[in-house]
């Protein structure tokens, strides 16, 4: 799908690809939602550019995903997608600044597009270079939202694992810490993506021309550098909880196994007992005695009560 923002016409509009296309001058952004060949040759075609395919983006080493090529400037992120599902994914997109014109692409809906093009119908945009820096600012945004709400769950994880009622499963407390690794640890990977793109971007001539497009820049590397360092702290939190949680675990586990040792200790004198009288010699003088059978009973009592005194005056129970 080939979606198109004109410079006087405020939202995105969906424009249909054919033989004889070609974008309209006043173009400035042109978003490629899993564009089809044909949509690919069109705007290669209009624009003079070789753009990158699926598996080239999904591919390209850190090294190869930016570069400018007759003066135009190529520019491969990792972006975070289904952040709100079980299982996030990361997905690559690439931005592309040909004379004055921001060309994305990109194989998944990404809901910080989808913030954009909504501001888009508030916000005049002139070219193609603003639209690069609002997209990203919007990429940060949804990167802070995700992060917080990660952080958010983290806090509440952790109070039920140091408030934890007896009964209680460590188990779902597990499942959430894990998944919150696991998408700090992409949003981590693709803030360091978009560091070097905007470190990079700033190389462009579409913003090496406007100080107010550096000073832009700047701010945006700024944000994404305080992501990071959120995003790092976060990840040493999650795994401090997750190191704690089972450090309980293993806690509990011992105190069963202690519980059980205890309950197997303090029963086998007696049972020795009841076994020595359960041989039926005929030598045995308390076979024939009268209090024979209490003696054997408070014989076994003692030496259960003995082996718990020992422990509890020990302190191990």
């Amino acid at each position: 799908m080939l979606n198109l923002l004109r410079r006087a016409a405020p939202g995105l509009v969906t424009d249909p690809v054919g033989a004889a296309w070609r974008p309209p001058e006043d173009a400035i952004w042109i978003d490629l939602v899993s564009p089809t060949r044909e949509e690919e040759l069109a705007v290669e075609a209009a624009f003079e550019i070789d753009l990158p395919t699926r598996e080239e983006m999904a591919h390209l080493e850190p090294s190869s995903r930016l570069y400018q090529e007759d003066g135009v400037t190529f520019l491969t992120a990792t972006l975070l997608s289904h952040s709100e599902d079980q299982h996030p994914i990361p997905t690559p997109v690439t931005f592309v600044l040909a004379r004055g014109v921001l060309i994305t692409i990109r194989y998944e809906q990404l809901k910080a597009f989808r913030i954009f093009a909504e501001r888009c119908k508030h916000v005049q945009i002139e070219e193609g270079a603003e639209v690069l820096l609002e997209l990203l600012d919007a990429v940060i945004e949804r990167a802070a939202e995700v992060l917080e709400r990660e952080s958010s769950l983290v806090q509440e994880t952790s109070v039920a694992i140091f408030n934890r009622p007896p009964s209680t499963a460590f188990a779902p407390m597990l499942s959430d810490l894990a998944r919150a690794q696991s998408v700090t640890s992409m949003i981590r990977k693709s803030q360091l993506s978009l560091s070097r793109l905007a470190s990079f971007a700033a190389l462009a001539p579409e913003l090496q021309d406007r100080e107010g497009r550096r000073g832009h820049l700047v701010s945006i590397q700024h944000d994404i550098q305080a992501l990071t360092e959120h995003s790092g702290f976060l990840s040493n939190h999650i795994s401090f909880l997750l190191d704690a949680a089972l450090g309980l675990i293993n806690i509990e586990q011992n105190s069963i196994i202690k519980f059980f040792s205890v309950v197997a200790v303090v029963f086998l004198p007696p049972t020795l007992v009841a076994s020595i009288y359960g041989m039926n010699f005929d030598h045995m003088p308390e076979l024939h005695w009268l209090l024979g059978y209490p003696f054997a009973m408070l014989l076994m009592v003692l030496t259960a009560i003995a082996p718990f005194w020992w422990f509890k005056k020990k302190g191990w129970l």
